[in-house]
């Protein structure tokens, strides 16, 4: 049983929890990071959602709630080794920015890391699979549906800031 530490509209926190596959109240709010991991070659890394997960089959970074008593930076790192088996320290990350739904805060990181694809350890039940894809990929993937609808929409947000951490590192 997962369990999420609950916070008001202005992210103060409410000293409830609440349990994962359960409806948020109204005024409730989750948080949830999600990062970004980069090459600074212009390029991203996605992985498949697996099956019998929502969305699945669908494309997306790295990410997940936050459990009740971790920090941000601690759930976007423990969530990237566990869905990748990529290590990063909580240094590592650059914060990007945070935005909001109708029950969760988004934390949204970006990560550099050179990292080939056959040293990638996916989890099973998790995802399935996983590619570097170049923003013009991202950008089509997400028009032909194939990347998670909210990932897409989080992507054309980020993309200008996220354009900026990965090429200007391009051939360093």
């Amino acid at each position: 049983m997962e369990l999420n530490d609950v916070y008001d509209e202005n992210r103060n926190p409410t000293g409830r929890v609440h349990r994962r596959g359960e409806p948020w109240q109204p005024g409730e709010y989750g948080v949830a990071a999600c990062v970004w991991v980069y090459d600074g070659r212009g390029r991203y890394l996605l992985t498949r959602r697996a099956r019998g997960k929502s969305f699945a089959g669908t494309w997306e970074n790295s990410g997940g709630a936050v459990k009740a008593g971790e920090t941000s930076l601690q759930a976007v790192a423990r969530e990237l080794y566990e869905e990748t088996g990529i290590r990063a320290g909580q240094e590592e990350f650059e914060y990007l920015d945070t935005d909001r739904d109708k029950n969760m805060f988004y934390d949204h990181y970006c990560l550099r890391r050179r990292v080939p694809l056959d040293k990638i350890v996916l989890l099973p039940g998790e995802t399935d699979d996983v590619m570097w894809a170049s923003g013009w990929k991202v950008r089509r993937m997400i028009a032909a549906g194939s990347i998670c609808a909210i990932i897409g929409q989080q992507f054309r947000r980020l993309e200008p800031r996220l354009r900026l951490h990965n090429l200007h590192k391009f051939g360093r």
